[in-house]
């Protein structure tokens, strides 16, 4: 007879060697970070004109790190980050915020759990925001928002104002992602890498959704399967890893993102 072993035994093995051999990483600033996120979903298609945010919370209370207003995705860098207040002012760099950065303060404020947050207007996601129906989540591969990405049926207009930032941050919870009627999405993470890796990922979940809205009836996954495979997924040693390897793949492109 055949011993087999129970799944735990060999992902518990897993995670130990991954932990021992993914550990060692660059040593880059969050600034560096925020700028390797805007390439790399530049480089999978979410750019769209100068709209979209990528933030991160700063050291200090009430402070985040943001894009200076006027650059597309695919030219960032890290130099173009500015530090600023809970009021848009700002406090390092030059230049001046996007004014549709104010609902990431609402979601800060909120969720002190939440480190960075990637909004964007990618092709997908926005034809799945038009539909008026939730992100389905039914593949090992977009497992990662399983029960853990909320819908925004109702569009408030441009996210300029205070009213946007309750609404969106409200209908988030206590979610790491959401989407947002005829709109977009919106990714938020522990850290820099996840809220990239989930945004990434956003996006081909959608186009999944999509594709397989056309074919036929997209069929439910297993509970206990789903969640196992949400944390799974969400592991930081291979999230990081993914994010290291799309990292180095725009770096081979443009070396001028890390100033």
């Amino acid at each position: 007879m055949v011993y087999r072993a129970p799944k735990s035994s060999f992902e518990a093995r897993a995670s130990a060697e991954m932990s021992e051999h993914l550990s060692e990483r660059p040593a880059w600033s969050t600034q560096q970070k925020l700028a390797l996120t805007a390439r790399i979903l530049a480089a999978d298609g979410h750019g769209s004109g100068v709209a979209g945010q990528i933030t991160a919370r700063g050291k200090a209370p009430d402070t985040m790190w943001t894009a200076r207003f006027g650059l597309g995705l695919d030219e960032i860098r890290a130099s173009d980050f500015l530090l600023v207040d809970n009021d848009l002012n700002v406090i390092e760099g030059a230049g001046m915020p996007n004014p549709s950065n104010r609902f990431h303060l609402w979601v800060y404020r909120v969720r002190p759990d939440v480190i960075s947050i990637v909004h964007t207007h990618p092709p997908n996601v926005s034809a799945l925001s038009m539909l008026g129906v939730p992100l389905i989540v039914s593949h090992m591969d977009t497992a990662m928002f399983y029960e853990d990405c909320a819908w925004l049926s109702e569009w408030p207009g441009p996210p300029i104002g205070d009213e946007e930032g309750e609404l969106i941050s409200n209908a988030l919870g206590d979610k790491r992602a959401i989407l947002l009627a005829h709109h977009g999405q919106l990714s938020a993470g522990s850290t820099v890498e996840q809220a990239a890796i989930l945004a990434y990922h956003f996006e081909h979940a959608a186009k999944m959704q999509l594709r397989a809205m056309a074919a036929g009836e997209i069929k439910p996954l297993p509970p206990d399967a789903g969640r196992h495979a949400h944390d799974y997924r969400l592991k930081p040693e291979p999230l990081n890893a993914t994010f290291d390897c799309y990292a180095r793949a725009v770096l081979r492109a443009g070396q001028d993102i890390l100033d």
